[in-house]
């Protein structure tokens, strides 16, 4: 039986598919990056607190990639892959508040070309061990030179709170090679409710903030009607069209 062989050609064409393939999820998380900046920067300009806190991305590395691509019994087929590894650009946005996470989901569901694909809610329905986020999975329009392509982005909305207790979680997993005892992962799921009450607390402080605020405003606005008057009455003593 002959062994099988592979040109030169060949392997430059796996290499160029293989470049464009990753590319586009550069090129994807780029596109949601450029417009979460851009929404940062219309919260600073008109003097309003950005919803968002912090941002990361990251693209899968092929190790990964493929890891989960065997766990998952996906074909070694790019466009099966491409198809169904929708989590190979991620982009995670941690917010102060619950409020603000469904916020700037609806932020991103109002964007026309934006394509909300599924969301997950782990706040509104927590995984057993505790984990809270909001998980959307969108196609995002990549503009190449010859075609645009719209490629799969999920994008992760936590609170800080909540990514602090991922973050431990994570850490701990991998430290115990993914065997936690029992009674770390009950002091984890504690720590999970904790963190919940921390947010709904904090949530609660920020409205009660919010409505002192409003009431400090509306002062504001009175008093700066009662020195317009003022200025008026004067203006029009010194021109002599007022008496008292």
């Amino acid at each position: 039986m002959a062994s099988a062989t592979i040109t030169r050609k060949q392997v430059t064409e796996l290499r160029e598919e293989l470049t464009r393939f990753s590319m586009a999820y550069k090129f994807a998380l780029d596109e949601i990056t450029t417009r979460v900046n851009i929404l940062q920067e219309e919260f600073r300009l008109t003097h309003e607190n950005s919803p968002i806190e912090h941002v990361s991305a990251r693209v899968k590395s092929p190790e990964s990639l493929f890891k989960k691509v065997y766990r998952q019994g996906v074909p070694l087929n790019l466009q099966q892959i491409r198809e169904h590894i929708r989590d190979i650009a991620g982009i995670r946005l941690v917010c102060s508040f619950v409020s603000d996470i469904y916020r700037v989901m609806e932020m991103f569901a109002r964007q026309s070309d934006i394509e909300i694909v599924e969301v997950k809610d782990y706040i509104k329905n927590p995984k057993p061990n505790g984990y809270q986020s909001l998980h959307i999975i969108m196609k995002v329009p990549v503009f190449m030179s010859a075609h645009t392509e719209k490629v799969y982005v999920e994008m992760q909305i936590r609170t800080i709170a909540m990514d602090f207790w991922a973050s431990l979680e994570h850490k701990i997993y991998y430290k115990y090679n993914k065997q936690i005892p029992e009674a770390l992962i009950n002091e984890l799921h504690e720590a999970a409710i904790a963190a919940a009450h921390l947010d709904k607390k904090m949530e609660r402080l920020n409205n009660e903030v919010n409505v002192l605020k409003a009431h400090d405003r509306e002062d504001d606005l009175l008093v700066g009607r009662e020195d317009l008057g003022q200025v008026m009455v004067e203006l029009m003593e010194n021109i002599g069209m007022y008496t008292k």
